[in-house]
């Protein structure tokens, strides 16, 4: 199953009764291994976890630590927000990031590219 399918099948079992927008993210070790994450909404907006971040933190909480790569899959286009790529750059500074585009096809970055600025540097 390539890391976009994994993300694809994980987006079935988001959390989102508010926004009805499901997004499921998958992250990859150097290794092989393959962690899942789903959006889980909240009524309190601001504690809703967002896939990345669910998949980075299923990676940890296991014991990955050498991240390489993390596919979004979400109903349009949906790369991570502010949050999840400051995350993404804490887990994964020279990782790649890839998400289903809002035309349907596949579109790809670094980490750093995607937030040039991290804090904490």
């Amino acid at each position: 199953m390539t890391l976009m399918k994994a993300a694809e099948a994980a987006r079935a079992r988001a959390y989102a009764p508010y926004s009805g927008i499901k997004v499921g993210a998958a992250v990859l070790t150097a290794d092989g291994a393959v962690f899942v994450g789903v959006n889980v909404e909240n009524a309190s907006y601001g504690v809703t976890l967002c896939a990345e971040r669910a998949a980075l933190a299923a990676a940890v909480a296991a014991g990955a630590r050498d991240l390489t790569a993390i596919a979004v899959a979400g109903p349009r286009g949906t790369s991570p927000c502010g949050v999840c790529r400051q995350t993404l750059w804490e887990l994964m500074p020279r990782g790649t990031v890839a998400w289903i585009d809002n035309r349907g096809g596949l579109t790809s970055s670094d980490v750093a590219t995607l937030l040039p600025d991290p804090f904490g540097e």
